[in-house]
């Protein structure tokens, strides 16, 4: 099938923005034989870094539940990668680029989903901080969070290309764009005010805000149904609604079938004068999925109740560390208290040995990587510390840490 439509503005050596594309903030440390490309490179930094691994903990929709079965965050990000690769792959784009966006993509996602999205937000909003949004939250977390360590036990950022965090900020799935066009201008990543303000760099991003939405449409709807939140008849219902919509017809809705179409679909409709897209009918159908798992799946009561849950939790945490700040002596304070809560504050404290800059205090020799915390020049580094230690918290982890509090 393999149509090659895009081969000739694949984001590759050929590329006359290419060197734009690979482009690093520093120059990154080498090592002798090194096999991979640039984008290559960026991949495996990614899946190397703690915040990949912590997202098999992170919800994707259904909260903190014990099945196994349960699409997380870790399988969502596996299954963007994936439609993003066979789709590019078939484009003639470059697939390591697109791998190396779509399994950074959600690093910044918060604990339990969008609902700790809004709740980080209210808080940041409450502390006169920018609104919190996970696709900034991602860049921020590879630019400035995440952390690897060198042959030499030196810890450095991860310092990846332009193409790649360009990518990542730009990839929001929630815009209803039946083509998604790169934009030619090469932008300032730290000027984005919010999400989808821009439309992404390169063909390979746009494949990745493509497949965002692809992949999460019938899986959510099949942990619904595993979770008894959905009943078949209400599928079936939606079935024949997409039927009617159209020459394709759909025999099952599930997560194969739709993966299956949609990627199809945008293979086909796709080309450089449009960009990534859908045909007509395809893209009505996303619209009609993605209306039927708003008012059935993602605003149910069920839902509304847990994030008051969530917020309890998110704001107890912080208002319980936020304290620590007026003290005279934060760290000693902290320190004082690790043995009644060793978790959180043991935690909190490597955190801010990595990151932060207090007076008479040197940092590790280790932490090469950026000061993110001037607790000598910024007022807020406090509260930006907090909400950052907590966005990166797992599910898993944030619900340890919470007990803790509550516990005697």
């Amino acid at each position: 099938m393999k149509n090659q439509k895009f081969k000739d503005f694949a984001m590759n050596e050929n590329h006359p923005q290419y060197a734009v594309a690979i482009l690093r903030e520093e120059n990154l440390y080498q090592r002798r034989h090194d096999l991979r490309s640039e984008f290559g490179r960026d991949y495996t930094r990614i899946i190397f870094s703690q915040a990949y691994r912590r997202l098999k903990h992170k919800t994707q929709v259904f909260f903190a539940v014990e099945d196994d079965h349960v699409c997380t965050r870790s399988e969502h990000v596996n299954l963007v990668e994936s439609v993003a690769h066979t789709i590019a792959y078939e484009l003639g784009l470059n697939t390591e680029l697109t791998k190396a966006i779509a399994v950074g993509h959600d690093l910044g996602h918060a604990p339990f989903g969008h609902g700790g999205e809004t709740i980080l937000t209210a808080i940041a909003k409450e502390h006169g901080l920018e609104k919190f949004w996970h696709e900034k939250n991602s860049l921020h977390f590879v630019d400035d969070i995440e952390l690897l360590e060198d042959n030499n036990h030196y810890q450095h950022n991860l310092n990846l290309t332009y193409a790649v965090r360009d990518g990542i900020i730009s990839h929001c799935g929630e815009m209803n764009q039946k083509y998604i066009q790169k934009r030619n201008k090469v932008i300032d990543l730290h000027d984005y005010h919010y999400a989808g303000e821009y439309n992404p760099w390169t063909y390979e991003a746009c494949v990745v805000k493509m497949a965002d939405k692809i992949a999460y449409l019938a899986r959510d709807i099949e942990d619904a149904l595993r979770l008894n939140v959905l009943q078949q008849e209400k599928v079936d219902e939606l079935k024949e609604h997409l039927n009617k919509l159209g020459e394709y017809q759909f025999h099952a809705i599930n997560n194969g079938t739709i993966v299956n179409y949609f990627i199809h679909d945008v293979i086909d409709n796709s080309c450089v004068e449009k960009g990534i897209g859908l045909s007509d009918e395809a893209f009505e159908k996303m619209k009609v999925i993605m209306k039927f798992n708003y008012q059935n799946i993602y605003l149910i009561k069920r839902v509304q109740i847990h994030d008051k849950y969530v917020s309890l939790i998110l704001h107890s945490l912080f208002d319980f560390l936020y304290d620590y700040g007026k003290e005279s002596n934060m760290l000693l304070a902290l320190q004082k208290d690790q043995s009644q809560y060793p978790k959180l504050i043991n935690h909190y404290i490597t955190w801010l040995e990595k990151y932060a800059l207090f007076e008479n205090n040197a940092r590790k020799k280790e932490y090469t990587n950026k000061v993110v915390y001037d607790f000598i020049h910024d007022s807020q580094a406090l509260e930006k510390s907090i909400l950052d230690y907590l966005a990166g918290m797992s599910d898993a982890f944030i619900i340890q840490v919470f007990n803790e509090l509550i516990s005697f």
